[in-house]
């Protein structure tokens, strides 16, 4: 089975644009010309070039030996944390903004949850002397206040979101109706791998440097340019998206995503959308979508800025609803544990949302022979505070 998109823009029966009537031109355009952009020998050399001299790609391939003996197999962190700002967004950013200036947009728009993306966007925005505005809840800015002044002071504007639960979810509902607003000279660069086609491919073929980069590297590691297994955390899903591209079709591989269970799939706290959502739209997309039996949006929660939202990348719904990936719910305790964990063994201080890929290894039973690939989406400098308050309230004994 080929789990690519097809040309009408579905992975199977998830994506599509559903869109407001004054966005259409928009994303008209976009549809239209994105393959061409991204396809011209131009825009990849400029892209490889900034990936390489500005991002620090390609990032390591590191053998976590101690993390490997705790779990009884070869596992190999994928270090997308050592990234210019911290995380895998970066890479999606600069594809999307050297997009929009061909397409002579002139001011740009992005929502942020954990505020990676909105440090990313920012970040390529001051590179490129570009109008930028992000659009945050202020849940998540009162979490996340380092990335907040990160983005202020490259430039951008935050605008703070006090609608619904004040996290990511609404942070893209403000974008968009931003960019309902403001259509002619604007580009709003999503995050992850949702929102209405071509977005979802869009980013994921940004984000498939991850993998392109996981076969070579696995190839002088190992012998082989592939894993055994695959793992990554999906909120939206575009590390996902990113690691799984190269591997989709090949069946040796087995893809499993992490993604945010929250106090636990049988509360009313929880992102876990493919272990709880129901068909619907969200964002411009079919896909899967925590939420009533009237189609009233269910609020997520999770500990992570970055998993909290309560759809779910098209391509992912895609490949959970024909059993070719794996989704694993992990819950806020787990993800805890697992940072400490590869914190404690392997000195390596991961993103909340990163934690979440990490806690999927104790579900899982592994040989010793077998290879394990996890990407470290993100580094935890931005959870700090978070790392330190859950430590400081655990009871003492």
């Amino acid at each position: 089975m080929d789990y690519n998109l097809t040309g009408n823009g579905y992975y199977g029966e998830f994506g599509g644009a559903y869109i407001p009537e004054i966005l259409y031109a928009n994303v008209e355009a976009l549809q239209e010309s994105y393959l061409k952009i991204i396809g011209d020998p131009a825009f990849t050399a400029e892209f490889d070039a900034l990936l390489r001299d500005y991002v620090g790609r390609p990032t390591p391939l590191y053998f976590a030996r101690r993390l490997s003996e705790q779990y009884a197999a070869r596992i190999y962190l994928k270090r997308e944390d050592l990234n210019h700002t911290g995380a895998h967004k970066i890479n999606n950013a600069i594809g999307q903004i050297l997009l929009a200036r061909r397409m002579g947009k002139t001011r740009i728009i992005a929502e942020t949850g954990a505020g990676q993306h909105g440090v990313a966007t920012a970040t390529v925005c001051a590179l490129t002397n570009m109008r930028c505005i992000v659009y945050m809840g202020e849940t998540d800015i009162a979490r996340q206040q380092l990335n907040v002044q990160k983005m202020k002071m490259l430039g951008a504007e935050v605008r703070p979101v006090t609608s619904g639960n004040k996290t990511l979810k609404d942070a893209v509902n403000e974008a968009i109706r931003d960019w309902c607003c403001n259509p002619a000279d604007t580009h709003y660069i999503i995050g992850s791998v949702v929102g209405p086609h071509p977005y979802p491919d869009m980013v994921a073929r940004f984000q498939s440097v991850i993998s392109a980069e996981l076969k070579r590297q696995l190839a002088e590691h190992t012998g082989r340019d592939y894993p055994d297994y695959l793992i990554a955390c999906v909120g939206g899903g575009s590390n996902a998206a990113g690691a799984f591209y190269h591997y989709l079709n090949d069946e040796r591989v087995k893809l499993i995503g992490a993604e945010a269970a929250g106090l636990g799939t049988d509360t009313d706290q929880t992102a876990a959308t493919i272990h709880l959502g129901k068909r619907g739209i969200i964002h411009g997309s079919h896909t899967f979508v925590m939420q009533t039996d009237d189609g009233q949006i269910i609020e997520p929660y999770s500990i992570s800025a970055g998993l909290d939202y309560p759809g779910i990348g098209p391509l992912h719904a895609n490949l959970a609803e024909t059993g070719r990936a794996e989704y694993l719910a992990v819950t806020d305790s787990e993800a805890l544990a697992a940072a400490m964990e590869l914190t404690r063994l392997e000195g390596i201080i991961p993103a909340l949302e990163s934690a979440h890929a990490l806690g999927a290894l104790r579900r899982k039973t592994f040989r010793p022979d077998d290879v394990v690939a996890v990407t470290v989406s993100g580094r935890g400098d931005k959870d700090m505070e978070t790392f330190i308050k859950t430590a400081t309230s655990k009871p003492q004994h």
